[in-house]
């Protein structure tokens, strides 16, 4: 099993930055999932991250007494860091699965409705109206079509290499969780908007999105994504760069988009993370006939 450098606690505290920065998680979750995490690796005597299934299984066996809900929270937090350390190549495998799932239903992700995007499109757009457009805001408008236009992870979107996009090549291959490639498509808008962008960033740089002597950070990104929101009118408590992937599958699929494509489109390993956007339509369709079907009308009844 290969891991990468750092002590349990770095790594929760990289894995909590990320999930505050990407995910937008709350305040009060991080401060569970560190609480979790921590007796955790307490538990392993500070080898949380290089556990095996085994060591993973005896440790939710101590969890018998507690509340589902508590039981539920502890795996949640346990499975993502695993997935989290996968992700960024500090180890080889993923012993979540050895953890329980007590019969708690999953919640619906968060998602920005079509005007809301819109909205935030004119904001960008008034922004790069100006004559000469700020560097910043050509940024912005690459950093948005990709995120929301291709679906991309944060973490995939800010360190992208500078020559990963081609103006004549309508797609980018990525390498996603667990080392997987993935063909993701790109509208002429975002090839443009990169191409726009591109011009403005050093011939020398490694990065697409450089900062400083790295790549742009997940949480400024964040940041970024979130001062828009503010910007277009839109709570920035609803709005994270993962909420804005969670639009483009949403969107994607009330416009009829096929699962398996989204799957692959998104780097679902399994189709059954991807279902859980047909839950999310499933809902606007019942939404939309409680409020417009012609029957609904308060002032008709039943013959």
């Amino acid at each position: 099993m290969a891991t990468g450098p750092g002590t349990d606690r770095d790594l929760i505290d990289r894995f909590l930055e990320m999930m505050a920065a990407e995910a937008g998680a709350a305040r009060n979750t991080i401060a569970a999932y560190r609480t979790d995490l921590s007796l955790a690796s307490q538990a392993l005597c500070g080898r949380l991250a290089t556990a095996d299934a085994a060591a993973i299984g005896r440790l939710a066996d101590g969890w018998q007494d507690f509340a589902k809900s508590t039981v539920a929270r502890k795996g949640a937090a346990l499975r993502r860091f695993f997935a989290f350390l996968a992700e960024e190549g500090l180890r080889g495998d993923d012993p979540g699965a050895a953890l329980p799932r007590p019969g708690t239903s999953r919640p619906l992700p968060r998602t920005l409705s079509s005007g809301d995007i819109d909205a935030m499109f004119a904001a960008i757009d008034a922004r790069i109206a100006r004559v000469p457009p700020d560097r910043n805001d050509l940024r912005l408008s690459a950093l948005f079509e990709l995120l929301y236009g291709s679906g991309l992870r944060a973490t995939e979107l800010v360190s992208l290499p500078r020559a990963a996009i081609a103006s004549d090549r309508p797609y980018l291959i990525l390498k996603g969780k667990g080392g997987r490639e993935r063909m993701v498509p790109l509208s002429d808008r975002a090839r443009a908007a990169v191409a726009r962008w591109r011009a403005h960033v050093p011939a020398d740089s490694a990065w697409l999105f450089p900062s400083g002597q790295k790549h742009l950070g997940r949480m400024r990104l964040y940041q970024i994504v979130r001062a828009l929101a503010g910007e277009a009118g839109i709570a920035p408590d609803r709005i994270s760069p993962h909420v804005l992937r969670h639009a483009f599958a949403t969107h994607l699929l009330e416009g009829g988009a096929d699962l398996r494509a989204l799957q692959a489109m998104l780097g679902h390993a399994d189709i059954a993370t991807t279902e859980i956007y047909t839950h999310v339509d499933a809902s606007r369709l019942v939404r939309l006939v409680n409020e417009r079907h012609p029957l609904i009308d308060a002032g008709r009844t039943r013959p």
